[in-house]
């Protein structure tokens, strides 16, 4: 009995896969390699179009999100819609570079906490077609993060006998079984972590808490306990959440288990909108006027973001502060 048309057809699909998944693996392999158009435009993985300071092929490397790749292997006339198979075995083997290069795994580790997602969105503003002296830019970098780090309450910067602690936080090596968790027994490393790594710690105990934030309820305590440790947050994902009081009362976002507050969100706002101002109203014939007056008003405007962050903070405490004693603090 003959074979039906569809019958044959898929047949011969079955036939071709193999070697068409293999076309698709070279042609990969062309592109990666750098090799005739793909390396032209960018799709190797030496990034042969990375600018430093600029943001141009920055941030993909060998990794399968990359836009670039998908171009090259269509300029080598590979698709999705035309070579279906020939698409997947380049996918493949673009996976396969991937793993073995940590091309993606570079997303995580470069933008895995509010500070560096805050300064990729700066250098967007603020890069080299800015001020071309990386010393310069790097210094106007600081400029603007500086005040924005600061408040962002991952630290105390007021508090140094006790490594920078902040309030309502215990300390990440304290002796086992200790009563007081504020003190460290490492203090060399407890700054290290809080200042360099931005890990503010595990909150105290509420007896303890209150003593750093008199005006620490039972309520606020718990209510911001069961969302740091339960709540999931978008998508229940627990990526991002947030809460409109946390310990001191204030509003928080916490991007990856990191804290983010609303000066930290307005001095990089503030100091990267009032430094490409300023970049765009100096005059270019002195490249270094031109950088000190982005790197001043940088500060100027992380400074004034800041305080008005604060002043949001103030207005949201005192609303979500009760205005007479719970029956708790009576008993307390």
């Amino acid at each position: 009995m003959n074979k039906s048309f569809l019958e044959r057809q898929l047949q011969k699909l079955a036939s071709d896969l193999p070697s068409e998944f293999e076309k698709g693996v070279q042609k990969a392999d062309i592109v990666q390699g750098g090799g005739r158009k793909g390396a032209k435009k960018g799709a190797s993985p030496v990034n042969k179009d990375y600018k430093p300071g600029t943001g141009v092929g920055y941030g993909y490397g060998q990794s399968v999100l990359d836009p670039r790749f998908k171009k090259a292997i269509k300029e080598e006339g590979v698709s999705l819609k035309e070579t279906p198979a020939q698409f997947a075995g380049a996918y493949a083997s673009r996976l396969v570079v991937d793993a073995a290069n940590d091309g993606s795994r570079t997303y995580w580790w470069r933008y895995n906490h509010p500070f560096a997602i805050a300064q990729a969105f700066m250098q967007k503003f603020i890069n080299q077609s800015v001020i071309k002296s990386p010393t310069l830019l790097g210094a106007t970098s600081l400029a603007v993060a500086a005040p924005a780090l600061s408040a962002a309450g991952n630290y105390d910067i007021t508090n140094p006998q006790e490594q920078f602690r902040p309030k309502g936080y215990a300390q990440t090596y304290t002796p086992l079984g200790a009563k007081d968790r504020r003190i460290s027994s490492q203090p060399v490393q407890e700054t290290l972590e809080r200042m360099f790594f931005q890990r503010p710690g595990r909150p105290l105990k509420y007896e303890t808490a209150k003593q750093d934030i008199p005006d620490l309820t039972p309520r606020r305590y718990g209510n911001y306990m069961n969302y740091l440790y339960n709540d999931k947050g978008l998508l229940n994902l627990g990526i991002v959440k947030g809460t409109t009081e946390n310990l001191e009362g204030v509003p928080e976002v916490r991007i990856i288990g990191f804290p983010a507050t609303l000066p930290m969100a307005g001095g990089f706002a503030g100091g990267t909108a009032a430094g490409y101002k300023a970049a765009k109203a100096l005059p270019t014939t002195s490249p270094v006027r031109r950088a000190l007056g982005v790197m001043g008003a940088g500060l100027a405007g992380s400074t004034a973001g800041v305080l008005s962050g604060k002043l949001v903070n103030s207005a949201v405490a005192t609303a979500n502060r009760p205005q007479l004693p719970t029956v708790q603090e009576y008993q307390g």
